[in-house]
């Protein structure tokens, strides 16, 4: 018969493992898959790439091709300014809460500061930087500029992919619809209405072009 003492040699605590990863969301999940495990296969389970190991990706951003290695640590918002120098897209907050760091994936918004690189793998991502053609600003961009949809700029961004994924949507929204599609981001100086009225004032251009 074990002795405890052999026992406690050849098991590992859930808090034990998750402090060793550093703990968050990540060390919880893998904590839940690998537990349940013998403590003598953790090794091999940790060596597994689809584990903890860097990963290959090729996605569009703004019409580019682009492949690179990402870590399942990083986030989309990490790429993209650290990797790919596309600055516009913004770090506010980092929790999701503020929308400054807004990009379309596959047509839909997204917190690129939440979102997992590795989730773009074959999709389509668009940032601030890709609105504009041939110096042309995008009819969402116009707006914001000729309406004053901004103060100290730094949500811009945010707010701009925003209303571009509702306009790509609905051409036609009503006051509430923008304000509920925009209700996910977070201007710090509080210039809701000229906002709102820039959103509207697109939507009214992009039906007429």
């Amino acid at each position: 018969m074990e002795t405890q003492a052999k026992r406690k040699k050849k098991t590992i605590t859930r808090r034990d493992f998750i402090k060793g990863l550093g703990g968050g969301a990540a060390g919880t999940a893998l904590a839940s898959r690998l537990l349940s495990h013998p403590a003598e296969t953790l090794a091999k389970e940790l060596a597994q790439p689809s584990i903890v190991s860097r990963k290959s990706i090729s996605f569009s951003v703004n019409d580019q091709a682009v492949s690179l290695e990402v870590e399942p640590r990083e986030m989309l918002l990490d790429v993209l300014r650290g990797k790919l120098k596309l600055t516009g897209t913004k770090l506010m907050c980092g929790h999701g809460e503020c929308g400054a760091c807004t990009v379309i994936v596959e047509g839909q918004p997204v917190y690129s500061c939440l979102y997992p690189a590795w989730r773009v793998d074959g999709k389509k991502v668009t940032t601030v930087e890709g609105l504009a053609k041939e110096d042309n600003p995008h009819p969402v961009q116009q707006a914001f500029i000729d309406k004053d949809g901004y103060q100290c700029g730094f949500c811009t961004p945010g707010f701009i992919m925003s209303s571009v994924a509702l306009l790509e949507k609905n051409q036609t929204p009503t006051a509430a619809e923008i304000k509920s599609a925009l209700s996910g981001n977070l201007c710090r100086c509080g210039n809701y209405s000229k906002i709102f009225e820039a959103v509207a004032t697109a939507s009214q251009r992009m039906r007429k072009a």
